[in-house]
């Protein structure tokens, strides 16, 4: 809540996505990849409605991790910067134990507003309050468990938005959604921070901003977008063994779903690690303070939209128009890693500036790409999406989980004193990145 890290699994650097994890979820290797017979094409407005209703859960959900949480443990535990990743870690661990059974929820609902919008809806309240939580938490522990609400909440959104994609989108358009939805995703903690570089003084407000626009797009996308009524739709029976038993498949029955599943894992693995201390690496190379290095993150932010914007949509229309999306996700895979390593090289603004910019251009292609090739390899769309997109959504959670308590060890390995490691963690995250891109070629059923 999955987010699922993002993710799987995306801003200085764009943010390590806590990847609120996606809830969304045929015998045969071919009918698993094979679009929906009749799946019509969707229009503009249902195309628009999502790309604007993704970026405001992004926006909503994704700014505190690239400063406003940042900005409260600065001060609530000032000299206990590791509090972050154990912050994020937990709430990751949180969706990754609940993604699966909310995408079965989803899957199974019986409504006149349809399977997807009743879960919108409810994410955005219990989103909401999650972000005053945040902005009011008297410790360290209320404030932990803010987030954790907050990826359950905008997780659960994001994840039924995803689910509808998969529901509706036929071959031919998921390159060019997931191109747009991807930069939408990137640029909206970008804009996030700009839009709250002022407001640090006020953690209501540093909060709550970016979580109104969240509310009001994707209540758009909620009452502008139609979703059949679902009462009539067959319901099978499971209890409690069953809902457990659907929270894992047989990875040799879908392998191509497997191994985009590794894929996604590893780079989001990587991607966790060299996002988690984005701000607090940005103030220990340029010599500042967390609040004041807020004002250079928003401005690397601002110029890296070009570079997500390229990578994204270039990525994702190319891989509908050529037909190919595994050669997109090595690249992005590759230059995402040359961009971590001249980052962890550098201790200027300029070279951090230039490596901020290639992280953006690589994200930016690989996360587009990959959530279209996602939806070619999803297993039994028509019945269970809910359930493999929360699957898949281990692949992000997962290492939203692990990977801050592993950067946290990693800072303080071959230091002393109050010194950080942080060029080990980006060598690391560079090549888990990397692998994730080069995992891909394994899919033998889209090219």
């Amino acid at each position: 809540m999955n987010p699922n890290e993002r993710e799987n699994e995306p801003t200085i650097t764009p943010v390590a996505y806590p990847l609120p994890t996606t809830t969304v979820d045929p015998e045969a290797i071919a009918e698993a990849v094979e679009p929906a017979p009749g799946l019509p094409e969707v229009g503009p407005r249902y195309i628009w409605l999502m790309v604007l209703a993704q970026f405001g859960v992004f926006m909503a959900f994704i700014t505190p991790i690239a400063i406003s949480l940042a900005v409260r443990l600065g001060e609530l535990a000032p000299d206990n910067q590791e509090y972050l990743g154990y912050i994020t870690g937990a709430g990751a661990l949180w969706v990754m134990l609940t993604a699966p059974f909310m995408g079965i929820w989803s899957d199974r609902t019986r409504s006149r507003l349809g399977r997807r919008r009743p879960f919108m809806i409810g994410g955005m309240i219990v989103g909401v309050l999650s972000l005053v939580v945040m902005a009011l938490a008297p410790s360290v522990l209320v404030l932990g468990a803010g987030w954790i609400l907050a990826q359950w909440g905008w997780g659960t959104v994001l994840g039924n938005l995803q689910n509808s994609t998969a529901d509706r989108l036929p071959e031919s358009q998921r390159g060019k959604v997931a191109g747009l939805t991807g930069f939408a995703t990137q640029v909206a903690p970008v804009i996030g921070v700009i839009a709250t570089m002022g407001l640090t003084g006020d953690p209501l407000l540093l909060f709550l901003v970016p979580g109104t626009v969240g509310v009001v797009l994707v209540t758009l996308f909620v009452t502008l977008v139609h979703e059949d009524d679902s009462r009539a739709l067959p319901l099978e029976r499971i209890g409690f063994a069953g809902v457990l038993g659907k929270y894992v498949y047989n990875p040799r029955r879908f392998p191509d779903f497997s191994w985009n599943w590794l894929g996604r894992f590893l780079f989001y693995f990587g991607l966790t690690l060299n996002t988690t201390f984005t701000a607090f690496f940005f103030a220990d190379r340029l010599g500042l303070s967390i609040t004041d290095v807020s004002g250079v993150i928003g401005t690397l932010g601002a110029v890296g939209v070009l570079a997500t914007t390229a990578g994204a949509i270039g990525g994702g229309f190319m891989s509908d128009r050529f037909r190919r999306r595994k050669v997109f996700l090595v690249i992005g895979g590759a230059i995402m890693a040359v961009g971590m390593v001249t980052m962890a090289l550098s201790s200027d603004l300029p070279f951090l500036f230039a490596g901020s910019l290639v992280v953006s251009l690589g994200i930016g292609l690989f996360a587009a790409v990959d959530m279209a090739l996602l939806l070619d390899v999803l297993p039994e769309k028509e019945t269970d999406a809910g359930r493999f997109m929360g699957i898949t959504g281990f692949a992000t959670s997962i290492p939203q989980a692990a990977a801050p308590f592993i950067a946290s060890g990693i800072l303080v390995i071959g230091v002393t004193g109050d010194a950080k490691n942080y060029s080990l963690l980006f060598f690391l995250a560079a090549a888990f990145v990397l692998l994730g891109g080069l995992v891909i070629l394994r899919i033998k059923s889209v090219r």
